[in-house]
């Protein structure tokens, strides 16, 4: 393929996917909408609560349009996103829900960031090592340990870091914090101290994954003709596997970007729930509690956002590494 070919080719397929972004956004506003008008319970008359009074339940109701059909409500919903105005908390009076999420994001941000840092460059070495030393006692192994960390429930992990966090400081008295964050990006010893053990807990089931993703498929590739071609003309094995093999097997690890991204999110909620981290995902199960409708859709919108941003981003680098791709 030209260079000016592969040019045009990569901003076709941009504008398809950005067309069906927003398509999807659209869809997923439809359905955050619709779960929360048709979910049980009245916000507003829990928020008042004992202070029940039928004039200020009309008032409030008005004011925040659910005395509106649900179509003028969802179009009101839509105009004020298009403006990007994620609407206003019914729990939190007069606070607009980006006011909420905004001290949330940077710390989720940083959670999912470095925990998907790690689970690519621990999980494709462990992969190789696994692949390169197949049948040995060392590859089963580590399959062993892979498999036992991919399939252990994050929540169960949490709970038993804590309890093990817990038995060593009481041990050595060192001051380990079980709970918090610290300050977002800031790096000196007392804020690592709260990062270390959500991020390694929420990238272990993605570096099990990637690991026998990576050893599957080099696997695959060191078992093909031009494979052992290579050998036939002496090449060293590392040459064959790092300069050969381990390019094309590599190449389909693109694509689990977005659905790292995806498994990234469902682990955040329990490992901020449980680690008290005050992320986006802490600050979603408290409004579920509370009825904060609009919290709530406004989460689930910015999370699917940031899930199709990521698909979007691997399908353009899976078009780059490998020009031989074609969308529909």
């Amino acid at each position: 393929m030209m260079k000016g070919e592969k040019g045009h080719f990569v901003v076709q397929m941009l504008v398809k996917r950005l067309v069906g972004l927003i398509l999807i956004v659209l869809a997923i506003t439809f359905v955050t909408f619709i779960l929360g008008y048709m979910a049980p319970g009245d916000p507003i008359r829990i928020l008042l609560g004992q202070q029940f009074n039928p004039t200020v339940y009309a008032l409030l109701r008005h004011k925040y349009g659910l005395d509106q059909p649900w179509y003028q409500q969802y179009e009101t919903f839509l105009f004020n996103l298009f403006h990007f105005n994620l609407g206003t908390s019914y729990t939190q009076t007069n606070r607009p829900v980006w006011d909420i999420l905004k001290e949330g994001v940077p710390i989720s941000v940083e959670l999912g960031f470095w925990a998907l840092v790690i689970e690519f460059l621990v999980g494709i070495p462990l992969g190789i090592l696994a692949a390169t030393r197949a049948g040995t006692w060392s590859d089963t192994l580590s399959t062993g340990a892979l498999l036992i960390a991919y399939t252990i429930p994050t929540f169960i992990t949490c709970v038993f870091v804590q309890v093990l966090v817990v038995w060593v400081d009481q041990q050595t008295n060192i001051g380990w914090p079980v709970a918090g964050w610290g300050a977002p990006w800031h790096y000196d010893w007392g804020d690592l101290r709260y990062k270390i053990a959500p991020i390694l807990i929420l990238s272990l089931g993605g570096i099990a994954y990637i690991a026998r993703f990576t050893r599957s498929n080099l696997l695959e590739v060191i078992h093909q003709d031009y494979i052992r071609t290579a050998r036939g003309k002496g090449l060293s094995e590392r040459v064959v596997i790092y300069r050969h093999a381990l390019r094309n097997a590599l190449i389909p690890l693109v694509t689990l970007l977005g659905l790292s991204l995806g498994l990234l999110i469902a682990g955040t909620f329990f490992i901020e729930f449980i680690f008290n981290i005050p992320g986006i995902a802490n600050i979603t199960i408290r409004s579920v509690m509370a009825y904060d409708y609009p919290v709530i859709q406004a989460t689930a919108i910015l999370l699917a956002f940031g899930v199709v941003l990521g698909n979007l981003l691997s399908d353009l680098l899976y078009s780059l590494v490998d020009p031989r791709i074609k969308f529909a």
